[in-house]
């Protein structure tokens, strides 16, 4: 009896097999972290470390700019009611039309009842603190509690922090919080979240409105292929919310900033093009600091997951600036990266852990604790450091000599001053840089010579305003202050 033949069937393709415990890990994700106050309690020791290194550094005289007076000038001008009028800028100069920050107002209700520059570190101190607490949930949701808190605790001492915490205050303090818990939103599938708190970008400074808008864009993917219809509105409203930030930006840098600027144009363009200039001009420093943004931080890691193009808008206008400063990783300038940079590994860690390659699960099982190994063996050279020496907590007697010469200006005086005196006494004085006054004499001059660099400060005062005569009320520690005298007739 005939029939058909029995079909053979094909042998099976042969591919990486993943063994049984990763599928485990498949089925069955790291459990949430069981104690929603683990994130706060970190946040709020590293709250604690924050504010001891910059109230040492203020009691220490280590003010490194004079961006702290600029923006106390700023928030004691909202405190009031006042535009926001920075005399170290210039006299009466808006602030508005060097950089668009109008978010600084949320810190005059607080100012008004502490008018001192360290309201203004200790709630930057607050706001550093505080994106910890969406990084480390998000990290301890994906990769369970343990590897989550690790890399919680290395964002908190990341390079990038501490440098932003060591370099006074600046407004940047608002955004990092804000693109941690957008991008804890996205990871979470919280669309509307993560819109929500990236919005607030465009009010922190000119540029974010292009990260906003590229959260946003991370939005529309994402929906698109994770939740088209649970989420049928996430789409459209991402797609919003990315036109207006781009729009917002731009209005930001070509009509806004110039209607406040007394030249009619945004200074810092004069930057971005500088006479033989270029973009690949210190291109060795740049590599550097791209190294340092990805190897401590995420092993490169974070290079395996999208949430990382939110660094983009920054790092481009850094790179494609002529000003050196801005290539390196000195400053504040690459705190907004460390939560992006953070929240990718963690990211891209979830996938690393399932991969079907044993050298790359192994790589991400054992990468949280290296990345925070590697952030413990930097802080022994970063500003944290300082905390463990007791002379961090003891304010020096030179403090409080100079603090004691400065409280002969009398409240509402009009002062001159260079980086030292400046934060001492924007508090209470309207207070210019020293050399730009304009037309106005001021009261006094205070001056921090401790290095001689000023031979004779009675005739440099001169020099800075000529026909009038200056008397030395106070000098100790190398610095100086005078007292404008009548005016001499020629």
């Amino acid at each position: 009896m005939s029939g058909a033949p029995t079909p053979i069937p094909a042998p099976a393709q042969e591919s990486p097999a993943i063994p049984p415990q990763v599928q485990a890990q498949a089925a069955h994700p790291p459990p949430a972290t069981p104690n929603p106050a683990t994130p706060w309690y970190l946040a709020t020791l590293l709250f604690f470390a924050y504010a001891a290194d910059s109230l040492a550094r203020y009691d220490h005289l280590a003010t490194r700019s004079w961006d702290l007076g600029i923006f106390e000038q700023v928030v004691r001008a909202y405190a009031h009611g006042q535009a926001p009028i920075a005399d170290l800028k210039g006299p009466g100069f808006n602030i508005l039309g060097d950089h668009f920050s109008p978010i600084l107002a949320v810190l005059a209700p607080v100012y008004r009842v502490f008018p001192s520059p360290l309201t203004l570190l200790l709630a930057q101190a607050a706001l550093f603190a505080l994106s910890a607490v969406p990084v480390t949930r998000a990290a301890s949701r994906l990769l369970g509690v343990r590897r989550g808190v690790a890399l919680g605790v290395a964002y908190g001492l990341s390079w990038g922090m501490q440098r932003a915490v060591d370099f006074d205050f600046h407004e940047i303090a608002f955004a990092v919080p804000l693109i941690a818990f957008a991008l804890e939103a996205v990871l979470a599938r919280r669309w509307r979240a993560a819109l929500l708190h990236a919005l607030p970008l465009v009010l922190v400074k000119e540029d974010l409105g292009f990260t906003a808008a590229t959260i946003a864009v991370l939005v529309v993917v994402r929906a698109r292929r994770t939740s088209p219809r649970t989420s049928p509105r996430a789409v459209p409203y991402a797609i919003a919310v990315a036109s207006f930030a781009v729009v917002a930006a731009l209005l930001t840098f070509f009509v806004l900033i110039p209607a406040f600027n007394s030249s009619g144009g945004y200074d810092y363009w004069s930057k971005m093009h500088e006479s033989g200039a270029g973009p690949f001009d210190g291109m060795d420093t740049k590599i550097r600091t791209l190294l340092w943004i990805l190897v401590p931080t995420s092993g490169l890691l974070a290079l395996r997951s999208p949430l990382l193009l939110v660094a983009l808008p920054t790092l481009g206008w850094r790179f494609l600036s002529s000003e050196p400063n801005y290539w390196g990783t000195d400053y504040h300038y690459s705190a907004v990266l460390m939560p992006v940079v953070f929240l990718a590994l963690a990211d891209a860690l979830t996938r690393a852990r399932l991969s079907p390659r044993p050298w790359l699960r192994s790589y991400a099982h054992h990468l949280p604790a290296a990345v925070l190994a590697a952030a413990l063996a930097l802080t022994t050279t970063l500003p944290l450091s300082a905390l463990t020496e007791a002379e961090a907590y003891r304010k020096p007697a030179r403090t409080t000599a100079i603090e004691g010469m400065l409280d002969e200006v009398p409240d509402g005086a009009s002062v001159e001053a260079n980086i030292g005196p400046i934060a001492r006494l924007t508090s209470r004085c309207q207070v210019f840089w020293v050399g730009d006054t304009g037309t106005l004499v001021p009261d006094y001059i205070a001056l921090d010579n401790a290095d001689s660099h000023i031979k004779n400060v009675q005739q440099y005062a001169v020099q800075l305003h000529p026909n009038t005569r200056w008397a030395v009320v106070g000098a100790t520690q190398g610095w100086v202050l005078l007292r404008h005298r009548a005016a001499t007739t020629t």
